[in-house]
């Protein structure tokens, strides 16, 4: 009768998991037909782990082939939606959370034993209390799932979650994400690798793909940016070599147009980021203006902007964005171990330059990276203009979208800098 019961069982897990398949086969066709930005929100979301999550929670199904099947197509959905060419490195980091420098599309394979024991655990009270005078053995699913899960991940027993933290799928899953971030970490040994990875864990580096795709909000991304933003993300190809206008060769990364000087793009994305916090600051009832003539300094260069009310301790706010390339050159040595280390630079060099306005004014330097840090002053000052939207509005979300409207403007831009690196037809004519 047990082993019927478990035939049974199995039956039913393989019907479910064939179902979920066909599904995403499905699915995968369908969101090849709409945007990018949008297709890649719905697969996060919708289609992926989440369409499996009841099934990984109430089902053994660690080790089923069908999970590797659901990765395989997973991964080839993701290829077709960003247009990326993915190795099993990238697809590795694509498959990692958002906050860890993933996509967020997590692997079903590697989550399906985190989420059978957290749901396990998280239930062992309310099976005692039925299975009171039932005598009941220790559940055998159990014992091989986290006997598997302990071997995967080549943990002691001391490591297993217990007590409050054993019902929480996270703290299962954390083991996980962790060694493979481990993994990630000793396979790329170059330094512009190492400092991609630091860069895109970093706090508020993959805001970006929290947005919702709404136009009129100027959320959303054109399918090359997503491509772009995809690409130098996860470290893929994103163009053949070729030479740039200003006379340097481009690697198949494409990375040089983040830092050529005369790649397009550089002054707008300033002019879109300083309008984007000058515009919150105006949302939040604090009256500023940008570029103030009132503060010109013995070079005659002056900030990006000024508050026309005092912001903190009876003093007016003035600030200065900046952007400098996680990946440049002269960065590497410090942003391979140190992530945001090139904004605090950048940061650190526009309070030297404005040090003569600290006597009278509270000087913020706005100091962004390309691949998503912000320096620390920069981001305590967009927290604190966060919260003052969120009184303001009543809606208090309102610091986070912030945040994911400057992270998109960064990336919307990178696809323009990174265009800028090649030859324009107007050129080619002129040469032929």
């Amino acid at each position: 009768t047990t082993r019927s019961r478990k035939q049974t069982k199995g039956m039913a897990m393989d019907q479910a998991l064939n179902s979920r398949c066909e599904d995403l086969k499905r699915a995968s066709g369908r969101l090849r037909l709409l945007a990018a930005h949008d297709a890649l929100i719905l697969l996060r979301v919708s289609f992926s782990a989440p369409k499996l999550q009841h099934t990984l929670r109430a089902s053994p199904c660690s080790g089923h082939l069908a999970l590797e099947s659901l990765d395989g197509q997973l991964r080839a959905c993701v290829s077709d939606i960003c247009n990326t060419d993915l190795s099993d490195i990238q697809w590795i980091q694509a498959s990692l959370p958002v906050r860890n420098g993933g996509l967020g599309i997590r692997r079903v394979s590697s989550l399906a034993p985190s989420a059978f024991l957290a749901s396990a655990a998280g239930t062992l009270d309310l099976q005692a209390k039925i299975l009171l005078r039932c005598n009941a053995p220790p559940d055998s699913a159990v014992i091989e799932v986290l006997a598997y899960w302990s071997e995967r991940h080549n943990k002691a027993g001391d490591m297993v979650p217990t007590g409050v933290a054993a019902g929480k799928q996270r703290e299962w899953d954390r083991r996980s994400v962790a060694e493979d971030t481990s993994y990630l970490q000793t396979s790329l040994p170059d330094r512009r690798n190492q400092a991609r990875l630091l860069a895109v864990s970093a706090p508020h580096s993959g805001d970006w793909l929290h947005a919702l795709p709404i136009s009129s909000c100027g959320l959303r991304l054109d399918d090359e940016a997503v491509r772009v933003a995809v690409g130098l993300r996860l470290g893929a190809k994103l163009c053949e070599p070729h030479r740039c206008p200003c006379g340097e060769d481009v690697d198949p990364q494409g990375t040089h147009g983040l830092a050529c000087r005369r790649s397009a793009g550089r002054t707008t994305r300033h002019h879109a980021l300083n309008d984007l916090v000058w515009r919150a600051l105006n949302r939040a009832d604090v009256p500023a203006i940008k570029e103030p003539a009132g503060l010109l300094r013995s070079d005659g260069k002056r900030p990006d902007g000024l508050t026309q009310i005092p912001w903190q301790a009876g003093r007016c706010m003035t600030w200065d964005v900046t952007v400098t390339d996680t990946l440049a050159e002269s960065y590497l040595a410090t942003t391979s171990t140190v992530a945001g280390s090139a904004a605090e630079g950048a940061a650190s060099r526009k309070e030297l330059k404005y040090e003569t306005l600290a006597a009278t004014h509270t000087f913020i330097p706005l100091a962004f990276e390309t691949l998503g840090p912000i320096n620390f002053k920069g981001t305590v000052f967009l927290n604190e203009l966060g919260r003052r939207l969120s009184l303001h509005t009543c809606d208090p979300r309102e610091r986070a979208f912030l945040f994911q409207r400057l992270s998109i403007a960064i990336q919307r831009f990178n696809s323009v800098c990174i265009h800028g690196s090649f030859a324009q037809q107007a050129d080619l004519d002129t040469d032929s």
